[in-house]
């Protein structure tokens, strides 16, 4: 990736990707962040990211793979600049906010700024790699966010192709280490793996905010083409509140979407673990929710996520731990290739289902619930617990002597 190796970490830069922080920073960045005329550092900034600019467009625009050595001198060029345009961000940050948080003159949003890049130590300690991602697409995006206030529409679109190519590069890196995490406490037993499930949809989800809507506004990008009917799928949830089972479909969408973009930065294994996580959420939802309509719409959510993982997930699966399972797939892949009801399929689903899931009392109540549907569709015979005698028959015991 380029730039990864810039900006020796050397005071206390820190980043925090919590929504609601960047919320309030692109409504107040003007307080800390715009350059102003009278600002040096601000100047600097302006003048190292033209140069910035100026390097990448001349590096993405090298057309000679042959010429190795003017390649590697661009490359270097650009990395330079690169390294000395957000050392002047981060400059600027430390010369403005941290002193002001020290001698106790800053704004409460100033403190809480102050205050995120104190977290982002800890990230620092625990995994370097998220921290390198995750401080310089905070860097970025303070820029960026001053150049939408301030800057030509000229200069914003130059900015936007290095911005995004950026953006692009720290997401995946940033969930590739989620990915990581997520093997790692799953080899544990009794880590809790709800933190890093959320931080991988709410990074999905800031993704598709913040990058896909500067990809839609470029008409070359075929973005539309690839992903464009989960995106339009995703707007009925910008209105209003949002349920347990409204965001279990959000982030089945969100997943479907990563498939298209992240698929070697959250891979396979990754994503089957997020699929079962929405799964379990799904079930136990149907089985707590007394209201019929509400349930049958988690029910409809829960065939939709079958589906998407049944079918769209784990026909790519190449590895299986257990070949037993493997087969069992084939077989369950063939029989849905064949049925075309969605009455047909729906029983496949089920009966799938019934098959995964362990007979034990945590599921005890989804799998009646799935028994109920099977025999209303005459899938499945219930059978009647009844206990007849035959006054006929005398059952006798043979006693050793």
């Amino acid at each position: 990736m380029k730039g990864e190796k810039v900006l020796e970490e050397r005071s206390i830069r820190v980043i925090d990707s919590n929504k609601t922080f960047f919320g309030k920073l692109s409504s107040t960045l003007s307080k800390i962040i715009i350059p102003t005329k009278i600002g040096i550092n601000g100047i600097v900034i302006n003048l190292k990211r033209n140069n910035l600019l100026k390097a990448f467009e001349n590096n993405i625009n090298f057309k000679e793979k042959t010429d190795e050595e003017k390649k590697h001198a661009l490359d270097s060029k650009y990395q330079e600049a690169y390294s000395l345009y957000l050392e002047a961000i981060d400059k600027y940050i430390m010369d403005s906010v941290y002193k002001k948080v020290k001698t106790n003159t800053a704004s409460d949003f100033e403190k809480e700024a102050m205050g995120n890049y104190y977290k982002i130590t800890q990230i620092k300690e625990t995994d370097y790699n998220e921290y390198k991602y995750q401080k310089q697409k905070y860097l970025i995006e303070l820029d960026y966010e001053s150049l939408k206030l301030n800057a030509k529409e000229k200069t914003i679109k130059k900015y936007n192709e290095f911005y995004i190519t950026q953006m692009d590069s720290f997401y995946k890196g940033i969930l590739k280490c989620y990915s990581v995490k997520l093997a790692e406490v799953s080899r544990s037993k009794g880590d809790n793996k709800l933190d890093i499930y959320n931080k991988i949809f709410d990074t999905l989800d800031e993704y598709v905010e913040k990058i896909i809507t500067l990809k839609l506004a470029d008409k070359e990008n075929n973005i539309e083409e690839k992903i464009g009917t989960d995106l339009h799928r995703l707007d009925q949830f910008d209105i209003g509140t949002l349920d347990a089972k409204d965001y279990v479909e959000k982030n089945m969408i969100l997943l479907g979407i990563s498939r298209s973009i992240f698929t070697h930065s959250l891979p396979l294994v990754a994503t089957e673990q997020c699929y079962n996580k929405l799964l379990k959420d799904i079930r136990k939802i149907i089985v707590t929710t007394s209201n019929q309509k509400s349930k049958m719409e988690a029910y409809n959510i829960l065939l939709d996520l079958m589906e998407a993982y049944n079918v769209k997930l784990l026909s790519g699966k190449v590895y299986w731990e257990k070949i037993e399972e493997r087969e069992k797939y084939k077989k369950f892949y063939e029989e849905y290739e064949k049925t075309e009801t969605a009455k047909g399929k729906e029983i496949l689903f089920l009966k799938r289902e019934l098959s995964v899931l362990q007979d034990n009392e945590e599921n005890k109540e989804i799998i009646n619930f799935y028994k109920e549907r099977l025999m209303s569709y005459g899938a499945m015979k219930k059978i009647r617990n009844i206990c007849k005698t035959n006054s006929n028959y005398t059952r006798t015991r043979k006693v050793n002597k």
